[in-house]
C-alpha cells in the first residue's frame, strides 16, 4: 500500500467516524428536545446548535463524498468520450474544483476572523468562529480529498472505466447473490 492510500484510507476511516459521531449527536439532540417539549419544557439551544450540526453533518459528509469520488458528475458522457477529451475534461474539472475549493477556504478564513466578535444567541460562550470554521476546514480537506483520490480517478479516467456503470454492475450482482442466497 502506498503513502497515498493509506493516506487515503485513514482520512475516509476519519470522516466516516466524524460523520457517524455528527448524525449521533444530532440525533440525540433532536430526540431528546422533542422529548422534552413533549414534556412541556424546552431545551432554549435546541434550535442553533441542531443546524450548525446539520452544517457540519452536510460538509464533513460531503469530504467523505469527494474522497470516495461519489459526487455529481457525468462519468458516462466522459467515458465514452476519445482519449484526448476525457482528459481534458478530467483535467479541467480537477482545476475548477480544486480552485473553487481553494477560494472557499481562503474567504471562509478571512470571515472568521469576522466572526470572532460573534457568538451564538443561546449560547454566548460558543463564537461563531468556532461553528463557522467547518467551512474553511472542510473546503480544505475537501482539496485534500480530491487530490488523495486523483491517482485512482486519473488510472480509471484512463482507461474509460465509468465508475457509475461499476458501481451498479456491483449492486446487481450483490442482488443476485442476495437472491440465490435467499433461494437456498
Amino acid at each position: 500500500m502506498t503513502l497515498i492510500d493509506s493516506s487515503r484510507y485513514l482520512l475516509e476511516r476519519l470522516l466516516e467516524a466524524l460523520t457517524v459521531i455528527l448524525l449521533l449527536a444530532l440525533t440525540a439532540i433532536v430526540i431528546g428536545a422533542v422529548g422534552l417539549r413533549m414534556l412541556g419544557s424546552s431545551i432554549a439551544w435546541y434550535d442553533e446548535v441542531a443546524s450548525i450540526g446539520l452544517a457540519w453533518l452536510s460538509f464533513y459528509g460531503a469530504n467523505l463524498a469527494a474522497l470516495k469520488r461519489a459526487h455529481m458528475g457525468f462519468p458516462g458522457l466522459v467515458s465514452h468520450a476519445p482519449a484526448a477529451v476525457r482528459t481534458a475534461l478530467f483535467i479541467a474539472s480537477e482545476v475548477i474544483v480544486i480552485g473553487f475549493f481553494a477560494v472557499v477556504a481562503l474567504y471562509g478564513y478571512r470571515v472568521l476572523e469576522v466572526l470572532a466578535w460573534d457568538s451564538l444567541v443561546s449560547l454566548p460562550w460558543i463564537g461563531l468562529d468556532v461553528t463557522q470554521s467547518v467551512i474553511p476546514i472542510s473546503a480544505a480537506l475537501f482539496i485534500l480529498c480530491e487530490l488523495l483520490s486523483l491517482p485512482m480517478a486519473w488510472r480509471k479516467m484512463r482507461s474509460g472505466v465509468n465508475s457509475e456503470a461499476e458501481e451498479i454492475e456491483a449492486a446487481i450482482r450483490q442482488a443476485e447473490e442476495d437472491l440465490e442466497e435467499h433461494r437456498a
